[in-house]
């Protein structure tokens, strides 16, 4: 006899963890101006979190434990999301 369990991976573990840390937090819609390569990029919330819900692996884990801690000391999220943005401008044009 054969007793199986569920048992879901490491992925969609994170998309839970993301998209309940997103619905609970309900941050306001803003649009982050990040200049990359002397070109101004404008990103909003949205798709910063969009993006944050695709990653896996270590970088997924990072970016929870990060979120943990700016949570843990009500610290200012969208601080860390226009850091993020940051990023997505840079590897927009690669």
């Amino acid at each position: 006899m054969c007793y199986c369990m569920y048992r879901p991976d490491r992925h969609s573990i994170m998309t839970t963890f993301f998209e309940t840390f997103f619905s609970e937090k309900d941050l306001d819609d803003q649009v982050y101006e990040v200049k990359v390569n002397e070109t101004y990029h404008l990103i909003p919330t949205s798709i910063v979190i969009d993006q944050i819900k695709t990653t896996t692996g270590a970088e997924a884990k990072k970016i929870e434990t990060i979120l943990r801690k700016i949570d843990f000391l009500n610290g200012d999220v969208h601080h860390f999301l226009k850091h993020l943005a940051q990023g997505i401008a840079f590897n927009y044009g690669k």
